[in-house]
């Protein structure tokens, strides 16, 4: 069980400032003298999370990215809130100007790319691991999220603790763990009040989804984490199976894939989609009765991705055209899904 998890009801349980930085250094994803990329919104977790770099891991081994989109007449000010907060700790912070936003689209998902190529860059440069905000609570809105805008499994699996350079120190935690960091530690921060309307998804899935599912059971959101918790375990064994049929090719023969499990050859044919495209291809596996069907031949797969059959032998490739776009997209920002 994690520092942030309860035993009996759906309150997490109390900590102080103290206990909440013992279990962050004792996980490991910050460590002494160990470099590492913050990125300081100027909100209250990553706010929580500086602070426990600096106290965890050294002020000279940490560095800050705060990212001024100018889409909030408070931008300016939040600017300056984290320049002063991070000449107070002794921290070098790096602003980055947004260009002009995209006219159409998802204004969250361009945003949180934008951001993570930023970091990406900078991090490579240092040498530096990248840490952000995300909280337990923020990991069960994703889930709840990705549950009802995804087909994938990757829906009920939540994010990763570590993926790659990218580590989340506060994943454990609750929001109100966080707010307890903070309020004992004196720290202020800013508040965004764009999270508190309904204009994005996450937004309602926190005011709307999360209140109904709290009045069915007032242990819900932990009862979310612990069945994602077990399904990652179980995620792992299915991947190592997968491997071994794979032996880290990047084809396999279609008569051992037909002689395989229906549910395990999804799997390899997924996991190949996803090589494929550089990145996730929801919905490959699915196509898994088709891509039997085929003596030989192409099948397009969604997400620039084609499944080609010669000689037996099943390959997976990104698409001409497009998809080589998609995949270059997809490896930019596997790391940037929150």
């Amino acid at each position: 069980m994690s520092a942030g998890s309860t035993a009996g009801g759906a309150q997490p349980a109390a900590l102080s400032a103290q206990e909440l930085q013992r279990a962050v250094a004792q996980a490991g994803l910050l460590a002494a003298g160990r470099a590492v990329l913050v990125l300081y919104s100027g909100g209250r977790d990553s706010t929580c999370l500086l602070d426990l770099a600096v106290r965890i891991a050294g002020a000279g081994a940490v560095s800050a990215l705060h990212v001024n989109y100018g889409l909030r007449p408070a931008a300016a000010r939040e600017e300056q809130h984290c320049r002063e907060r991070c000449r107070q700790l002794g921290v070098e912070l790096e602003v980055r100007r947004a260009p002009d936003p995209p006219r159409a689209g998802n204004l969250q998902a361009w945003a949180r790319e934008l951001r993570y190529a930023h970091a990406q860059r900078l991090a490579q440069a240092r040498g530096a691991e990248i840490a952000t905000g995300h909280t337990a609570s923020d990991q069960v809105e994703t889930i709840l999220y990705r549950l009802a805008s995804s087909p994938s499994r990757r829906a009920l699996l939540g994010m990763p603790a570590r993926s790659g350079r990218l580590v989340r120190p506060l994943l454990s935690f609750a929001r109100e763990q966080v707010t307890a960091y903070c309020v004992e530690r004196g720290l202020s921060w800013v508040e965004d009040e764009s999270n508190a309307t309904g204009a994005y998804a996450r937004n309602r899935v926190r005011a709307q989804l999360l209140a109904a599912l709290r009045a069915v059971h007032p242990a819900a959101e932990r009862n979310v984490l612990a069945l994602a918790q077990t399904l990652r375990a179980e995620a792992a064994v299915l991947d190592e199976l997968v491997e071994r049929e794979l032996g880290g090719g990047e084809s396999i023969a279609l008569e051992r894939l037909r002689a395989l499990p229906p549910a395990l050859a999804a799997l390899i044919v997924q996991r190949l989609a996803d090589q494929a495209a550089g990145g996730p291809a929801p919905g490959a596996g699915g196509r898994l009765d088709e891509i039997l069907a085929l003596r030989s031949g192409t099948l397009h797969l969604p997400h620039g991705v084609s499944a080609h059959v010669r000689r037996g032998s099943l390959t997976l490739s990104p698409t001409s055209g497009g998809a080589r776009a998609h995949g270059a997209a997809g490896k930019r920002a596997r790391a940037a899904r929150p």
